[in-house]
């Protein structure tokens, strides 16, 4: 271990319990940590998402931004369609406030996500 001293000072909000357990891992474990709590993060920010896919619906990939949420997403049509899937698509989605009471999203179309090999 290094001096205590020119160790790094931890951010704010983080408990005291968790900066002394972290003070005592080694390179290695440190290295582990963050990977986990990256996942972590990951995890929880993707279980709080509220958008959910519908019938014949793949989503490809939800981003979180101030306001509105990003959605790409897919679909795909009973059997037999030979251009099936069809998309992806772009949709901004904001949940707006109902007159009664509650909430709803409000999806918005904003067209065909093109890929660089296309």
């Amino acid at each position: 271990m290094t001096d205590s001293s020119d160790a790094p000072t931890p951010p704010e909000g983080i408990p005291d319990r968790v900066v002394a357990e972290l003070n005592e891992l080694t390179p290695d474990e440190l290295r582990n940590t963050i990977i986990h709590a990256q996942e972590l993060l990951q995890f929880q920010e993707e279980s709080s998402s509220p958008i959910e896919p519908g019938p014949g619906e793949d989503i490809i990939r939800v981003t979180e931004h101030e306001g509105y949420t990003e959605v790409v997403k897919q679909y795909s049509c009973t059997e037999g369609c030979d251009d099936c899937p069809h998309g992806p698509y772009l949709y901004h989605v904001r949940e707006e406030p109902r007159p009664e009471g509650g909430t709803h999203f409000h999806w918005t179309f904003l067209g065909k996500v093109v890929s660089d090999e296309e």
